[in-house]
């Protein structure tokens, strides 16, 4: 778990230090979906500045953020970026969601590609080598400039009106550019290690998966733990090493997420928790409130007053 940091023009107090420790402790594995037809996957705009989401997936990520400052936090660097910011994420290296705690309006955009992107001859193709290159400097985390910036992020924003062809053309176009940028930051001295197996990954993604069709019901230890091949105290000595948590407590962060998107989609608060998978009202209530440090209809009234 990656708790050394590499500060740079990042300033916290000795009670937003502790706290962002402590939250960086519940990293959670990503289980992206995209199209079986596609090989990337295009978001605009998705808003994540209320959510804490420190996590990894296998999935290269490139996010284009701007209209805000906020902290850029990939592996053990952090740092502040001020009015806009790009990075290009290499495969299973923790980060944090770009836009949380940021106020104002802002526009975000992310690319999400999948691992073999280019497929097996990726490293033989002469006229992908830069791009090739730029792949493998994700390994350490990139940062771009202000020049750079200028150069793709209306093509970055225009992506979601091209059809799939020209997308992915677009999206080499993009990779292109970046490859041959000049005012490029490495945000580590060597290649961020993830600390979980391909076996661990495979795991979780069962159980993330599990957990996504399921949690608007009563799930029970029994089912899990089969589900990862383990007893029940195996499973849950295994589960508190890999998340930081116990599965009830990760499953309460989960749906809590879940009723913090209903919420914002103005479903009122009894709807929301059992629509969940919460059993009592009050007990969503305190749980709510022990998450996020507030109650679901002051969560909804400061959002949507906002």
């Amino acid at each position: 778990m990656f708790l050394c940091f590499s500060v740079v023009d990042y300033f916290l107090t000795t009670e937003e230090q502790r706290d962002t420790e402590q939250k960086v402790m519940k990293i959670q594995f990503e289980e992206l979906k995209i199209a079986s037809d596609s090989s990337f996957k295009v978001m605009y705009n998705p808003r994540m500045n209320d959510f804490f989401f420190w996590h990894f997936h296998p999935e290269f990520e490139l996010v284009y953020i701007e209209g805000v400052n906020g902290n850029r936090h990939v592996g053990e660097h952090i740092s502040r970026y001020e009015g806009s910011d790009l990075v290009f994420i290499g495969s299973n290296i923790p980060h944090l969601n770009f836009d949380y705690g940021v106020k104002g309006e802002y526009e975000k955009t992310v690319i999400h590609l999948r691992p073999d992107f280019l497929g097996e001859s990726f490293a033989a193709i002469p006229e992908l080598t830069a791009v090739f290159d730029l792949f493998e400097k994700a390994r350490l985390g990139v940062g771009f400039g202000t020049e750079t910036k200028g150069k793709v992020k209306e093509r970055l924003k225009n992506l979601a009106l091209l059809p799939p062809f020209e997308q992915f053309l677009e999206v080499l176009r993009i990779l292109q550019l970046l490859a041959s940028a000049g005012d490029i930051e490495l945000l580590h001295a060597k290649p961020v290690e993830n600390q979980y197996t391909k076996k661990d990954q495979e795991r979780l993604r069962r159980l993330y998966r599990f957990m996504d069709e399921n949690y608007r019901r009563r799930i029970d230890i029994d089912e899990v733990a089969e589900l990862s091949y383990l007893s029940n105290a195996a499973f849950c000595r295994y589960f508190k090493k890999m998340t930081r948590l116990t599965f009830t407590e990760f499953l309460n962060h989960y749906r809590i997420n879940q009723a913090k998107r209903l919420l914002l989609l103005d479903r009122n608060v009894t709807e929301t928790c059992f629509e969940c998978g919460f059993e009592s009202l009050s007990y969503f209530n305190r749980t709510f409130k022990k998450i996020t440090g507030e109650n679901p209809l002051s969560f909804k009234k400061r959002y949507l007053n906002g």
